[in-house]
């Protein structure tokens, strides 16, 4: 069984999902019962169903973010898909990692592939991996063709190879972003995404960036946010090892969970207070404490 090979001595994969639909209506409910009414025992998780509407970066960056947690063969479905019903390609990418992820490849693949790398895609044959009862409607791949696809490839109903025909790896579609990079004593990237619930500003600038440039936990760095040609944030800040470091309402840098530059409020919300955005066009700079 196709179960047997993606999880080993583990009988089926998990199916972990994320989309943007949020639990409004019964998108999400929709999704899985046809993920049940393939096979009543494949496990579904909910990753989160709160991504930014369309926002097919923050898809990418979730997936990169939770995906390594998971056992090798899990399934994840990622469904943020502006383009629903047009001739953007539904696919399943493999990972260097082990995992599966069945998606639109519409740049929501673009932190796999870079951090963590992408071994083979396929284009799903819908000819044959869509639900057959909704086939006069277009706008909900996310039950017909995403879900559907994943519940068959978990449950052994199709191999791999039956998702359909395999792409070359370069026609994935990734989003185009700068490098972290260190340069004259400073380091710099971009504010790469934040945290809704909590307001921390997390950067693609790897922690070891700070040893290079001559900062270590317990000193202050002067950090600098621009959006585009704009200035929004110069500030010396305290590099900590957390957020009760400093007092309530205060400003901190710290290491995230994904090892890299982050910024917080203690008790409070950085991106409220200083206006912060992320993405490519969020670009920092850090440097030692003026």
């Amino acid at each position: 069984m196709v179960g047997d090979d993606l999880m080993g001595t583990h009988d089926k994969p998990i199916l972990v999902f994320q989309t943007d639909f949020t639990y409004a209506e019964g998108a999400v409910s929709s999704m899985y019962g046809v993920v049940k009414s393939v096979d009543r025992e494949l496990e579904i998780i909910g990753g989160t169903h709160y991504i930014p509407k369309f926002d097919t970066w923050s898809a990418s960056y979730r997936l990169y973010q939770s995906l390594p947690f998971w056992p090798e063969g899990t399934i994840y479905v990622s469904v943020v898909d502006p383009g629903v019903g047009t001739d953007r390609r539904a696919c399943v990418a493999r990972t260097a990692s082990g995992h599966f992820v069945v998606t639109p490849d519409n740049g929501s693949l673009t932190h796999l592939a870079r951090y963590i790398g992408i071994e083979e895609v396929r284009e799903i044959d819908e000819r044959t991996n869509r639900l057959a009862s909704t086939r006069g409607t277009s706008v909900f791949a996310g039950r017909d063709v995403f879900g559907y696809t994943a519940a068959r490839l978990a449950s052994g109903i199709i191999s791999w190879e039956k998702v359909g025909p395999s792409y070359p790896i370069e026609e994935i579609v990734c989003h185009d972003f700068p490098e972290p990079c260190v340069h004259c004593g400073e380091a710099s990237g971009i504010v790469e995404i934040v945290d809704p619930n909590f307001g921390n500003a997390w950067t693609n600038v790897p922690a070891t960036s700070m040893g290079e440039i001559g900062v270590v936990l317990g000193d202050s760095l002067h950090v600098e946010i621009a959006h585009g040609n704009e200035a929004v944030f110069s500030k010396d800040v305290p590099f900590r090892t957390s957020f009760g470091a400093v007092g309530v309402g205060e400003p901190v840098a710290y290491v995230n969970e994904v090892m890299n530059v982050a910024f917080a409020l203690c008790q409070g919300s950085f991106i409220e207070r200083y206006g912060i955005g992320f993405g490519p066009d969020w670009r920092v700079s850090l440097g030692v404490a003026r």
